[in-house]
């Protein structure tokens, strides 16, 4: 029994000794000259870099500055977003792009409008990151900046560095910072077509990156992106009267068929076969108006569900996001709506760009030859035209599509008495 406690105590003493003797050699690493730690012990297996990589990264996370800013234009056909859009487009300090979903809709038609929804999503997330790879997936694989939709009207490719200016007085391949409509005739003349990644190049430049788009039927499909810290994303909703709407696109009828028709479809996801085939039928019986018709309301429903969702009290992290704008106020009140965009998206303030805005809303009349060209309108006229072209039945069966959202947006029915 004592030889068992006796080397018991000489194998203590020998553990003793050895850890004094680690501390000694150890020591300059563990202790400083007042005895206080100096260094983080690092596990030995790995690479220092790769701790001193993480604290570096989250210093700089600690002292950097806001991520950029990213615009999203939620808007529906005919709703005016094309003005709206091309105030970002004439900002020297925006990247902009003009319905990049258009690419996706036609390459995934019939589908319908709900069913793209998270498509499109991904789609604007990719896009604002500057990552244009996906675009491919949908216009093919070789597709340059004169490929995509709206191009020949986009300040960044028809402006230097992508587009070079060949002198005169072209507005193709002029600076970047000159506020001005682009000629398309002469964009396409003289800006040939440029890789995507060039454009990528050019996205990364920009403070923000504004993308307006008329396919996003809902808001609620944007959340993911807007609780990105990362991606500081945010949303400017624009509103019309329903009724002005539907009397532009009756001017324009044929060229929104198939969008109508994607638009109107959502409505039958997961009904019956005995439903698909009565809507065919009133498809047929209706032709385009009940089309149009059909379309407007699921359009109102989804402009409600929007309301519900950023109404008071609502998400208070998505109200700093989020700005709600009349198209009837922008075009009567241009200078002080400009401001409070300018103001939402970080913008600074330009006096060529509050006298491109103005001039915009003072054109001679309201009607045009090209109506998915944006050109210089008659404000009063936008306001009233439905009133002359519309019938008292279109009216009707507009207001009861759409009556709710009406209300909401302060926008009076017909026959209804003004509250003082």
């Amino acid at each position: 029994m004592r030889k068992r406690c006796v080397l018991l105590l000489l194998l203590y003493s020998a553990l003793v000794l050895l850890l004094f003797s680690l501390l000694l050699h150890d020591g300059g690493r563990w202790l400083g000259s007042g005895g206080s730690r100096t260094e983080p012990r690092r596990c030995p297996s790995l690479n220092p870099s790769l701790w001193e990589t993480a604290e570096k990264v989250e210093a700089e996370a600690r002292g950097s500055p806001q991520p950029r800013t990213h615009v999203y234009i939620h808007a529906t056909w005919r709703s005016g977003s094309s003005f709206l859009g091309e105030i970002f487009n004439q900002h020297p300090h925006v990247f902009y792009l003009y319905e990049p979903a258009w690419h996706m809709w036609q390459s995934l038609y019939p589908g319908d409008a709900e069913s793209l929804q998270g498509a499109l999503r991904d789609l604007l997330g990719s896009l604002f990151r500057c990552d244009f790879s996906a675009l491919s997936l949908y216009a093919g694989g070789n597709i340059s900046t004169a490929g995509l939709f709206g191009w020949k009207s986009n300040k960044v490719i028809c402006s230097a560095p992508l587009c070079r200016s060949t002198g005169g007085a072209s507005s193709a391949g002029a600076a970047r910072e000159k506020v001005g409509l682009v000629e398309p005739s002469e964009c396409e003349k003289r800006c040939p077509g440029r890789p995507l990644r060039e454009l990528e190049r050019e996205c990364r430049r920009y403070p923000v990156v504004v993308i307006k788009d008329v396919r996003l039927m809902e808001l609620s499909a944007l959340l993911p992106l807007l609780r990105d810290p990362g991606l500081n994303v945010r949303v400017v909703q624009l509103f019309r009267d329903p009724r002005a709407i539907h009397n532009s696109r009756l001017r324009s009828k044929r060229s929104l068929l198939r969008e109508s028709l994607q638009v109107l479809r959502s409505q039958l996801r997961g009904a019956d076969p005995a439903s698909r085939a009565r809507q065919q039928q009133q498809l047929h019986r209706g032709g385009t108006d009940y089309l149009l018709n059909g379309a407007l309301e699921v359009i109102c429903q989804a402009w409600l569900r929007d309301l519900l969702l950023i109404r008071e009290p609502g998400p208070a992290w998505l109200r700093p996001r989020y700005m709600r704008l009349r198209y009837e106020d922008l075009i009567q009140e241009p200078q002080e709506q400009l401001s409070r965009l300018l103001r939402f998206a970080g913008l600074s303030a330009i006096p060529e760009l509050h006298d491109f805005v103005l001039n915009m809303t003072r054109g001679p009349s309201y009607s045009s030859d090209q109506p998915f060209v944006v050109s210089a309108r008659d404000a009063r006229e936008l306001v009233a035209a439905w009133r002359e072209r519309l019938s008292t039945e279109q009216i009707r069966r507009v207001q009861e599509a759409c009556g709710e959202a009406m209300t909401v947006l302060s926008y009076r029915a017909e026959g209804e008495e003004a509250h003082p």
